[in-house]
């Protein structure tokens, strides 16, 4: 048998088996946390149940102490799964309901809260605090329910409540322990498998039958192979995340059909407990008992007594929720076909094992550097593609997926220059006036770091020059000290009322300058410190790259007849280069993301105006909360600097060969 055919059945069956499994385990991981976020549900409609009835009662007699006894017990025996029940009032720090056992060990309600209890007062003030804030805001930020898990499967959460008279105000939370009755039916392995296998067979029996096998060095009959197995692995690939789709989707309208039946039995269960408590209550009285974490009403029922399931949407929740996953273990899948199928795993295989001292020697820094190194920059990049913010840091990836929407939104916004009743001037917030900024800091950085470097190491290996080793020690003193410090007694030089660059001003007449009112101004206190900065490291560099240079060249040179500057031209500037490339390149990259001295000296002031593309990220992520975006950000940085440091080195080689 063509081995060519043997490696592409077996590129075709890993690349099958492989995104099988993890289809299966995406598929899993929905369905789990699915299951989760439903147990939730079950539990929030009982608690929001709850929490009015307590709020009627509130309205109709606050002072009925009793009342909430009877409120608490019956709910707990009228609606299922619930298994204790707390109530608790703001005012006055009063308990006026429980069965948790807990509460029970410092006296029977109503009672006022023990100062060992002051967790509970706290989680009520919050709960007020972020409700307030939300409304305030007008946007849903602060967690207006909230939930525990307990190891033992159970789930604890807090919803606040509210009296009839006074809609607006949270006169205190009610808290149910309940145990949901829902199990999780997983998805059976042997569909999955069987579909991956499928291809690999089809493709080795055909193979077999038709006899249909191509030289090995026949690049045609090569590419005739991988395009049946292409095919192949796609339609099995179609299959088995069609089958996914179908069982989760199935899954998924069961649990919607579960969560309406529980709404309804609730339902049951509050008129059952109003009309026996004497409440007067009218169904329905609220808009929804089932919530998200922010107060919002979750879709899929409608609250004026009818059931509505969402079936088209809800196989469209899990379409979109398992797309990308499936997408991205289609391509995971094609590239170990090609990687088979072309001999790379087998030349992989080869060299591992000729070199099998080698890589174990270095096989716990390879670990290192795939956790420390590569994961989070994978992450970072798959990041980038979503609208992660503060708000919605508890979904998945998947779920806030958004394309290439943050990119477009970086690099297609033009709006560089803005027109006003004064005038016209830059938009500091655009990309474009960031990426210049960094540019000319950069470039400005650079130039003052190689010259003066180059000037002092030209000094410095002067034979004639005495005291050289103590020259050399102060002058490295700017590289030595960490380079916050040195940017936090620089940002004090500068300033307007004590500092001593505008002290030296006026001592010889002039005014002093507040240096970080102006763009020119402050754009110059960052150049100036980071200045000071970088020339020990070019200066080391060049004085290295000096001292290696033969002494009998510039002897040649002077009996030639060659002048100061001709020997500095032709000899000295030639011989640096190998050494001063690669310095070169390392400082662009160091200074392109200096982040220390822009942040703190001049902070990007005025008005963001002097910020560089990586303190840009940085308030993006951390002032902005934008994730997701600051993740674009920071891609886009990593691919200018890539593109620069591909071409820099491209021109670098050019530059050796034809010299």
């Amino acid at each position: 048998m063509s081995k060519n055919v043997v490696r592409v059945t077996l590129g075709l069956l890993v690349g099958g088996l492989v995104a099988a499994l993890l289809g299966h385990w995406f598929a899993h991981g929905a369905l789990k946390d699915k299951t989760k976020r439903i147990l939730v549900r079950h539990a929030t409609v009982r608690a929001s149940a709850l929490a009015d009835l307590v709020g009627a009662q509130e309205t109709i007699d606050k002072k009925s102490k009793e009342a909430y006894l009877r409120i608490a017990a019956r709910w707990g025996e009228a609606a299922e799964e619930v298994e204790a029940v707390r109530v608790l009032r703001l005012s006055g720090s009063r308990l006026l309901a429980s069965s948790f056992p807990e509460d029970a060990e410092h006296g029977a309600a109503p009672r006022r809260l023990k100062r060992a209890e002051k967790a509970l007062y706290d989680r009520g003030q919050l709960l007020r605090a972020n409700i307030d804030t939300n409304r305030q805001e007008q946007l849903a930020r602060e967690e207006e329910v909230m939930i525990e898990w307990r190891p033992d499967g159970a789930v604890q959460l807090a919803v606040p409540f509210f009296p009839k008279s006074k809609p607006d105000r949270v006169a205190g939370y009610v808290e149910v322990l309940s145990r949901p009755r829902l199990e999780l039916q997983p998805l059976p392995w042997w569909p999955t498998l069987l579909l991956a296998f499928i291809p690999a067979l089809l493709y080795l029996i055909g193979n077999l039958v038709l006899a249909k096998f191509r030289d090995e060095d026949d690049a045609n009959g090569m590419w005739g192979l991988m395009v049946s197995a292409c095919l192949l692995l796609a339609t099995g690939l179609v299959a088995f995340g069609n089958y996914h789709l179908i069982q989760l989707g199935r899954q998924h309208l069961t649990f919607e059909q579960n969560l309406a039946a529980r709404y309804m039995e609730t339902r049951g269960a509050v008129a059952q407990v109003g009309t026996q408590m004497e409440l007067g209550l009218e169904l329905p009285f609220r808009n929804t008992w089932d919530l998200d974490l922010y107060g919002r009403p979750h879709p899929f029922i409608s609250f004026d007594g009818e059931l509505y399931i969402g079936v088209d949407r809800a196989q469209e929740a899990v379409a979109n929720r398992l797309g990308l996953a499936f997408f991205g273990n289609a391509g995971l899948a094609f590239a170990l076909l090609f990687f088979f199928g072309f001999g790379g795993a087998a030349l992989l295989w080869r060299t591992l094992v000729d070199n099998r001292e080698a890589y174990v020697y270095t096989l716990p820094a390879l670990i290192g550097m795939l956790v420390l190194v590569f994961f989070p920059f994978s992450y970072g990049i798959a990041l980038s593609f979503t609208d992660q913010n503060i708000y919605n840091t508890d979904k998945t990836l998947v779920e806030i997926w958004i394309g290439l929407n943050n990119y477009i939104e970086i690099l297609g916004d033009f709006n560089l220059i803005q027109t006003s009743e004064t005038g016209w001037n830059f938009n500091y917030e655009n990309f474009y006036w960031t990426l210049f900024i960094t540019v000319a800091w950069t470039i400005c950085n650079v130039t003052i770091g190689v010259s003066v470097g180059l000037t002092l190491a030209l000094l410095l290996n002067n034979k004639r020059l005495r005291f050289k080793p103590l020259y050399r020690g102060l002058l490295i003193l700017p590289w030595a000290i960490p380079n916050y410090v040195t940017s936090l007694i620089w940002k004090g030089m500068f300033n307007k009322e004590s500092g001593p660059i505008n002290q030296i001003i006026q001592m010889f007449g002039g005014e002093p300058l507040a240096w970080f009112d102006s763009v020119f101004t402050s754009f110059l206190t960052g150049v100036m410190t980071n200045g000071w900065l970088s020339f020990p490291f070019m200066m080391v560099t060049c004085l290295g790259g000096l001292q290696s240079i033969s002494s009998d060249m510039y002897e040649a040179a002077r009996l030639d007849g060659a002048s100061k500057w001709q020997q500095f031209r032709y000899i000295t500037l030639p011989s640096l280069k190998p050494t001063l490339t690669p310095a070169v390149i390392l400082s662009v990259v160091w200074t392109f993301n200096m982040f220390n001295v822009i942040y703190l000296v001049s902070g990007g002031d005025p008005g963001g105006s002097n910020e560089i593309l990586i303190t840009k990220a940085y308030k993006l992520a951390f002032q902005n909360y934008q994730y997701g975006y600051s993740a674009a950000y920071s891609t886009v940085i990593f691919a200018i600097l890539l593109i620069y440091g591909i071409f820099q080195s491209k021109a670098g080689k050019a530059a050796e060969a034809n010299a």
